[in-house]
């Protein structure tokens, strides 16, 4: 077994996350679904991927220089990963965030030294996205905004990291390959990546329903677009229910032994739909983080406390 060498810090740890054969949730003997965790970055999201590469090209590029603060909206993962890229290089950080967002993401980027400035209580993710560039706008040469839904680098981190991994890690053999729909960094890079490897890929984009409590997905409908987003690269569109995402993160756990966020409940529970419909093939997924930050939500049942 390779031994993984000494790093010289935490970011060294980002990527490279396991490829997990799903076996006892998937119906379909004829179907391998294998699941991306990356509940495995040091942070517990996929979103570690993105923060640490638009840093590195906006130093690259002399856009970002020391003693600016990085700004970012976040429904709490960009925010966390931001928050740790900030800490281990020395930048200041400061996350725009819906007040709605689980205590655990909170508490985590306050640990990391993030200053955390809320929304309306009312206010989403696109609140929080309008304070950044207000914010920004008010000072320019103070902060460098990360803006994860327009930034390229966003879909560069997923089409030379992420989806290079996958082709690696499965040895070519994908030929479905099922995502949710948050910043859409992940899918755009992973599709367009790997529809370049198989011009036979069919891809799914998943969204939560109208009024949803997923937290950091985005319903198209009702949510503005990011300006990365290529629908060009989607074949077909899948919507799912808060019942059916939050039923589905626990059934990872209690059967699967994964335990993760609601997300990935949504997005396991629309690839177990493609697996039910095309009875044979390879489907790659990706689990977007851990379940700890949703400890304090209804998504996991909570015991009696001791008396």
């Amino acid at each position: 077994m390779d031994v993984r060498p000494v790093c010289d810090s935490i970011l060294e740890t980002i990527g490279d996350t396991p490829l997990v054969r799903i076996s006892r949730l998937n119906p379909e003997p004829g179907v391998v679904l294998f699941a991306k965790i990356e509940g495995f970055n040091p942070m517990g999201s996929v979103k570690e991927r993105i923060a640490l590469r638009i840093v590195e090209e906006a130093e690259r590029r002399g856009e970002l220089k020391p003693g600016m603060t990085l700004l970012e909206s976040s429904s709490g993962n960009t925010g966390i990963g931001v928050a740790m890229v900030g800490a281990v290089k020395g930048y200041p950080v400061v996350i725009t965030i819906a007040q709605k967002v689980s205590v655990e993401r909170r508490q985590i980027l306050r640990a990391l030294g993030a200053t955390i400035v809320f929304t309306s209580p009312e206010g989403g993710s696109d609140e929080a996205w309008d304070l950044a560039d207000r914010l920004h706008a008010e000072k320019p040469g103070t902060y460098f905004r990360i803006g994860q839904y327009l930034n390229p680098d966003n879909v560069r981190a997923h089409y030379e990291g992420t989806a290079e991994e996958v082709w690696r890690q499965t040895g070519g053999r994908v030929d479905w390959l099922v995502l949710t729909l948050g910043t859409c960094g992940t899918l755009v890079g992973m599709a367009r990546r790997l529809k370049e490897r198989n011009a036979r890929l069919r891809v799914v984009s998943v969204e939560p329903q109208a009024n949803h409590t997923q937290q950091g997905l985005r319903n198209m409908t009702e949510s503005r677009v990011p300006e990365i987003m290529d629908w060009s690269l989607v074949d077909e569109r899948m919507t799912v229910s808060d019942e059916d995402a939050y039923r589905t993160a626990r059934d990872l756990a209690l059967k699967e032994g994964i335990f993760a966020g609601i997300s990935s409940g949504t997005v396991v529970f629309a690839a177990l739909e493609v697996a039910r419909r095309i009875k044979t093939g390879h489907i790659v997924t990706l689990l977007p983080d851990r379940g700890e930050k949703y400890l304090s939500t209804s998504l996991f049942p909570r015991g009696p406390d001791p008396s």
